[in-house]
């Protein structure tokens, strides 16, 4: 697409500026209507969704892979949606948005379930579980009065969003206009990320009724776009989803007097800025007594977490943590061996990224060339106390996977040491994950309990990945709070988030260890599906597809459509 010109960029601004106090007025109950037509639309339009997401990325449309595209793409905006209306369908009633949820507290802070929240939730993930933790010092009632608060208080002063997009997970430009919108009450003009530009006419379809109303405009082009948008007079605000380095040079600049700029602090941006700016992300494995496919199953966890979208995640795990005298842990790595190199090949589409790669492998000659291609690269040896600390504070956005080994074999033990080593050392801050036996969970008690509230993330997954905290409509993702602008690590600000929350500090999540219905029969081997994100699941494109199928209009006839794709996996 040809990059939008300064006059229509000066027009795109103009165009929903005049419609910000219109939009902070528009009652609930409109807004209401609002989403309800654009979860029509993005039904409409979500086979083309995902076949334009498909041709960008170099995926077969027939392969499993192409699973990934229908969850992270439509249907985890049609989630969204179906939430977000619900909330404001409790505003619009005078009731509270908490009505029939379930808080409650972890020491001084309140925590609101946001996962389950209906029989069929608990169907569709069976064993996983989310609470949103606020911030310490907020009781149940300062929850229930915030929520939602703009809809609830008198208008606010109209503004107008700069929205940078992501070139990665589709859903993410939708979800921060949405957001701004609905949750912010902000209009908003969105520049797409020239990596899926080529989707921006498609969502443009998808959230008609938005760009109808003149309270979103869509503008494309690289770098310099981007910057003209943000400076603009007319933008109040600015969120970014993209990489530290991107927010450095909006907020500080990239010339030669970016560094003293950052230094001083004196940003050149004097606007409020958000982010999501994704970070080194760690897993955890804490020792335990694992059963032969325990090993299978969680090595094929790790390797997702590693190779979902080919790595090009925000929130794709970098960083492996065993412990040192484990016998379990040369089992598990040869098993993640085996489920990195045996999970199926995809071009690297992204950017840069086989540049990173390359420069990795040329500089650590232990490095292990896995996958198809040979492009997957494992470091089985990353000493933790090395001189070498570029793994754990440079995100590479890449396939690749570094594994460290920290020497207490005792379980809660480790687990406290390997908590104050990510946190310490491992840069950003979006999300943490710990495999934890279930046993072993038992036998911690109060220490696991302990981490999960001291770890600094803004999502903490146990037995889970992190990204689910991403794909939960009402759970709120971002940055743990609290990132100055000068030392920004994974961003600042919460996004998603519909059940619209005030001050959320993390997401919370548990899963099951084993997979349903192994986690019934106590690990003994048995035919047990994949969860559908897995790289190795076997009909993730079938499943994916039906599951956004049932996601446009949550009629109860898809549903076992669903479920025997699932089982099937």
């Amino acid at each position: 697409m040809e990059p939008t010109n300064d006059n229509d960029l000066g027009v795109a601004v103009a165009t929903v500026a005049g419609t910000a106090e219109v939009w902070g007025r528009l009652p609930v109950a409109e807004k209401v209507a609002l989403l309800e037509d654009i979860q029509a639309r993005v039904g409409a339009v979500a086979d083309e969704w995902v076949a334009t997401a498909l041709s960008i990325k170099g995926i077969d449309p027939t392969s499993p892979l192409a699973g990934e595209e229908w969850i992270s793409g439509p249907y985890a905006v049609l989630g969204w949606l179906a939430a977000a209306a619900e909330t404001l369908r409790a505003v619009d009633e005078g009731r509270s948005v908490l009505d029939g949820l379930e808080v409650r507290t972890h020491g001084d802070q309140t925590a609101v379930r946001v996962y389950p929240t209906t029989l069929i939730e608990s169907l569709l993930l069976h064993g996983y579980q989310a609470e949103v933790w606020m911030e310490p010092g907020l009781t149940s009632s300062d929850v229930e009065e915030r929520a939602a608060a703009t809809h609830r208080s008198p208008a606010q002063p109209g503004r107008v969003a700069a929205i940078l997009g992501a070139g990665n997970i589709t859903a993410i430009a939708a979800l921060d206009v949405l957001c701004k919108l609905f949750v912010d009450g902000e209009v908003a003009v969105l520049k797409m990320n020239p990596v899926n530009e080529a989707l921006g006419p498609v969502l443009e379809r998808a959230l008609e009724p938005l760009v109808a109303g003149r309270y979103l405009r869509f503008v494309y082009g690289g770098a310099e776009v981007g910057e003209r948008l943000v400076f603009h007079p007319g933008v109040d605000t600015v969120h970014i989803t993209g990489s530290a380095r991107s927010h450095d040079a909006i907020v500080f600049g990239a010339d030669d007097d970016a560094v003293d700029r950052r230094a001083r602090g004196e940003p050149r941006l004097d606007k409020p800025i958000t982010s999501e700016l994704g970070g080194v992300t760690p897993t955890i494995v804490v020792p335990g007594p694992w059963r032969r496919s325990d090993f299978r199953f969680q090595a094929e966890h790790l390797a997702t977490q590693k190779l979902h979208n080919n790595g090009f995640n925000c929130i794709a795990s970098q960083v492996l943590v065993l412990p040192e005298g484990w016998d379990g842990s040369d089992r598990l790595m040869d098993e993640l061996r085996t489920a990195m190199d045996g999970a199926p090949g995809r071009p690297s589409y992204y950017p840069g990224s086989e540049q990173r790669r390359a420069a990795i492998a040329e500089r650590h000659d232990d490095h292990e060339a896995l996958g198809p291609d040979g492009t997957r690269i494992l470091l089985p040896e990353v000493d933790a106390d090395g001189s070498d600390r570029s793994f754990f504070q440079e995100e590479y956005f890449a396939p690749v996977y570094a594994v460290t080994r920290l020497a207490d074999d005792d379980p809660a033990g480790f687990l406290r040491r390997a908590c104050e080593f990510v946190d310490a050392e491992v840069a950003g801050t979006l999300g943490v994950n710990l495999i934890v036996h279930p046993r072993t969970m038992r036998d911690l008690g109060p220490v696991l309990d302990e981490a999960v509230a001291g770890l600094r993330y803004g999502t903490v997954a146990v037995n889970a990945w992190t990204a689910m905290g991403f794909q939960l409509a009402r759970a709120a993702w971002g940055a743990f709070p609290g990132h100055t602008l000068d030392d920004i690590q994974s961003g600042r600000g919460f996004v998603h988030n519909a059940l619209m929350l005030d001050r959320p500090q993390k997401t919370v999540i548990h899963g099951p260890f084993r997979p349903f219905p192994r986690s019934l029969l106590g690990g003994r081997p048995t035919m047990s599906p994949r969860p559908p994100w897995f790289v190795t699941n076997r009909t993730a494109h079938v499943t994916g597809e039906r599951l956004t199928r049932y996601a446009v209009d949550g009629r109860l006839r898809h549903l076992p459509g669903v479920f025997a794709s699932a089982l099937r996996g």
